[in-house]
């Protein structure tokens, strides 16, 4: 729905909601006419010969599996013809690549956001969005390597750009502003769940929690920290503003009502 990261949003040119101006290609280029063949309209199994057993369904499936397991670097062709349990150039006869293979994960993985009911109001509609997201990004890491300003037009991850901007539209919100919003909520939650699960990486590979990490630096307090040079972080820490200890619950709940009070006010000027 937003950029990778900066701010664009699904309803943006790059994510496909508006169609692209006509060219001399506007079908596209070869590659990307086959992935959408395969994200639209995939073939059945058995489709492509006798000794087709497998569903493009299956494969990708198969590919969700694999890098929710082992995360996605582990993701290869060859990889995932072993775990099918077919030869690697049997694979391509599904899928041209890794490239269109992620794709269709990426679709596959959206079709999991259940979309609010359209009798909340906007405001609780958006939330959901918002936890369906983070959701989402926890049960499969790998979508963090995904780039929000080129989503797959699939007709999983169009559903869901599909709801939010009609959200914006019913509570009144002008085009721009109904993209800049999706934008603004997807690309927070993409950064919230990319810190999460880097740190969780960090553990894994380190051993070390959190708490641990500062524990091992706390000489540096006694020893370097100056606190003419750091006025105000030495007022927060005496105001007992860094005693929370990590509620990601907490810090999500705080920066939705941040968000949604500013649309608030952008929907009340609509009125």
């Amino acid at each position: 729905m937003a950029a990778t990261g900066e701010g664009r949003a699904p309803g943006d040119r790059p994510s496909g909601a508006v169609p692209a101006d006509a060219g001399e290609d506007a079908d596209g280029a070869a590659q990307g006419r086959r992935v959408i063949g395969l994200l639209w309209d995939p073939p059945a199994a058995g489709a492509r010969g006798p000794r087709q057993r497998l569903s493009l369904e299956q494969v990708v499936r198969a590919g969700v599996a694999l890098a929710d397991a082992d995360g996605f670097e582990a993701l290869s062709m060859r990889g995932l013809a072993k775990r099918l349990g077919v030869g690697a150039m049997t694979l391509y006869t599904y899928v041209p690549g890794k490239a269109e293979l992620f794709e269709l994960m990426i679709d596959w993985a959206y079709r999991e956001r259940a979309l609010p009911a359209a009798t909340l109001g906007w405001r609780q509609r958006y939330e959901q969005h918002a936890r369906e997201a983070l959701g989402m990004y926890r049960r499969h890491p790998w979508l963090l390597h995904s780039n929000l300003w080129r989503l797959p037009l699939g007709p999983h991850v169009l559903d869901v750009n599909e709801d939010m901007l009609r959200i914006g539209a019913e509570a009144g919100l002008g085009p721009d502003a109904r993209v800049r919003v999706a934008s603004l909520l997807e690309s927070y939650i993409f950064g919230m769940a990319r810190g999460e699960v880097a740190d969780r990486a960090e553990v894994l590979r380190t051993g070390e929690s959190v708490d641990d990490y500062w524990a091992a630096r706390a000489s540096f307090w006694d020893t370097y920290f100056d606190p003419a040079r750091f006025p105000a972080m030495l007022a927060t820490w005496e105001g007992g503003g860094f005693e929370q200890s990590l509620d990601a619950e907490r810090d999500l709940d705080f920066a939705l009502d941040l968000i949604l009070d500013s649309v608030e006010r952008l929907v009340a000027a609509t009125r």
